[in-house]
């Protein structure tokens, strides 16, 4: 066997046979065609003009901006220009600042209040008919209410009361009567403002008295939903020399829970806007009997003094005792009135 050269042999070793020659591998990936390349070039071209032109009119707003700002700058720059050289030149130097002038406070008309509320025409024959002896004066006991009257002004006027209760311990005193008669004398006093009002609510009667008809609630006007001078009424002219100064609160409505609503906060607000409205010199109440119910309890925080109405042969002396216990010691009592006490002198009524 003929030898062969090595070389010839290392080239044989070094040869690669056709079954061990790498075989290339086909992926299954479809290359792209050339039109999908460029619509995509043209997209991304697209995304990139639009954001140059969101960018280029952002900063077109941010000059504008700019733009106004300075504008505006300038401007109020000139107007202080021109307005320093309005100034005078040397400025002017107060020795001392000037006083500070109050403003000045609304002024309250109280008589263009006492003009505005309701009149009722009065009868003096109906008056008489019921027992007011001051409004025709025939009868010699109307003295005593004009003596009742200036004794009780000068004891509110010493102690700087406005308020004054009028009750009586039981039923059919005369409290009621004594109120009337009390308010039209009062009407004869030269400026003198007197309100009365007819608190008694669980059975209200003044209004009979005067024979007014138009009486409204007075429930109404201490809750708040009718403004005092709309619910109060005053004497109409009349020829009984009764004055214009005195305002009524009749009631014709019968108020069940009179003792809650004199205890509430609203009654309280009611008798001060009266007092400021009107600015009346005397408050009188006519409050039903002490010993029949707590409404005169209920009112006793609203009362500056008391004035009890006895009927002789009737009330007895137990009963004023406990009408003040109740009260309490803190409401001065002005006195005690004694009614239907006859008298041959001065007629039927003693006081």
């Amino acid at each position: 066997m003929t030898e062969q050269p090595k070389f010839q042999r290392r080239k044989r070793r070094g040869a690669v046979t056709p079954a061990e020659r790498p075989v290339a591998v086909e992926s299954n990936r479809p290359d792209p065609s050339v039109a999908e390349l460029k619509a995509l070039l043209e997209e991304k071209e697209a995304l990139l003009q639009r954001k140059a032109e969101l960018e280029a009119e952002r900063l077109r707003d941010a000059e504008q901006v700019a733009q106004r700002a300075e504008d505006a700058r300038k401007a109020k720059a000139e107007e202080a220009k021109k307005a320093a050289a309005a100034a005078p030149k040397t400025p002017l130097v107060l020795a001392s600042a000037p006083p500070r002038t109050p403003a000045a406070r609304p002024v309250h008309d109280h008589e263009a209040i006492w003009q505005s509320i309701d009149r009722f025409p009065l009868d003096a024959q109906r008056l008489a008919d019921r027992n007011v002896i001051t409004a025709l004066r025939r009868d010699p006991a109307h003295t005593r209410f004009d003596i009742l009257r200036t004794r009780m002004l000068q004891a509110l006027a010493e102690n700087g009361w406005k308020r004054v209760a009028i009750t009586s311990p039981t039923k059919d005193c005369g409290k009621t009567f004594t109120a009337a008669n009390l308010a039209i004398s009062l009407s004869r006093q030269e400026n003198c403002r007197t309100v009365l009002l007819d608190l008694d609510m669980r059975s209200p009667s003044l209004h009979k008295i005067f024979g007014v008809s138009d009486t409204g609630a007075i429930g109404d006007m201490l809750r708040g939903k009718i403004a005092p001078e709309h619910h109060l009424q005053g004497f109409a002219q009349n020829s009984m020399s009764a004055g214009s100064h005195v305002a009524i609160g009749f009631n014709g409505i019968v108020e069940p829970y009179a003792a809650e609503l004199l205890q509430d906060p609203s009654t309280k607000e009611a008798l001060h806007e009266i007092e400021t409205q009107f600015e009346p010199d005397v408050m009188l109440f006519d409050l039903p009997p002490a010993l029949l119910n707590d409404d005169v309890i209920a009112m006793r925080p609203h009362v500056d003094a008391l004035l009890i109405v006895a009927a002789g042969g009737m009330t007895k002396a137990n009963d004023i005792k406990e009408t003040e216990r109740r009260l309490g010691d803190n409401i001065p009592l002005l006195g005690v009135v004694l009614n239907k006490a006859e008298q041959t002198e001065t007629g039927d009524y003693s006081y």
